[in-house]
This record gives C-alpha cells, sequence and structure tokens, in this order.
C-alpha cells in the first residue's frame, strides 16, 4: 500500500477520473470503502464523497483517489491506509495504492442521498 498524493491532471483531463465501474470487482470494492468511516461524522466514506475514483487495471491491482472533508481532518495520516486495508481484504485484489488530493475540493453536494437523509440535510 502506498498513499501519495495525487497527480495532477494534464491540461484537457477530468479533475475526477472515472471508475472502472465495468471491472467484476468494482461492486465489491465500493462495499469495502463502504465499512470505513470518518470518525467525526455517522456515514461511510463513500456515501459522503470522499472516494473520488477506484481505478482497477487488468491484473486486478487498485488504485484509490480520495480526499478529505477538510484538509486538517485530524485522521488524514490514518484513513488512507484503512481504505487499503479494507480493499486488500477483497478477494481478487492483488495491489492496493491509495492517493489523497484536495482537487477538487469535497463539498457537501458531493454526498449521497442516503447521506444526505442520514445527516438531516434532506
Amino acid at each position: 500500500m502506498t498513499a501519495n498524493a495525487a497527480p495532477t491532471p494534464a491540461e484537457g483531463e477530468p479533475l475526477i477520473r472515472p471508475s472502472s465501474t465495468d471491472h467484476p470487482l468494482y461492486e465489491n470494492l465500493v462495499e469495502a470503502c463502504k465499512t470505513v468511516y470518518d470518525p467525526e461524522i455517522p456515514v461511510n466514506i463513500f456515501d459522503l464523497g470522499l472516494i473520488y475514483t477506484i481505478a482497477i487495471d487488468d491484473e486486478n491491482a487498485v488504485h484509490v483517489t480520495m480526499t478529505l472533508t477538510a484538509p486538517g481532518c485530524p485522521v488524514a495520516g490514518e484513513m488512507p491506509g484503512w481504505v487499503a486495508d479494507a480493499i486488500n481484504a477483497v478477494p481478487g485484489v492483488k495491489q492496493v495504492d491509495v492517493d489523497m488530493t484536495f482537487e477538487p475540493q469535497w463539498g457537501m453536494d458531493m454526498m449521497s442521498d442516503e447521506a444526505r437523509l442520514e445527516l438531516g440535510f434532506m
């Protein structure tokens, strides 16, 4: 597992790269991400919108790009490891890299409807 700063997208590339939604492991990886919670918010990090990209290559290596609700989050150093541990537990995963980014900055509009309902915003 490595936790790095995500590379800055080249001009013309989207800020958030698309996930490998058609890969057979994708749904299991989403469920794994949903087991990780921000300790200050009672909603999993996937529904909070903190997982920007889950990219899976042909060798089942997984690359996650994620963010935090704020750069000063007290678990900033730990959360990438939590995500990597959750994903590593999924059968078939060969390797996991987690990159942290603050581009684009997280906003409440990135939350799922379930998260908004849980937090009383709907």
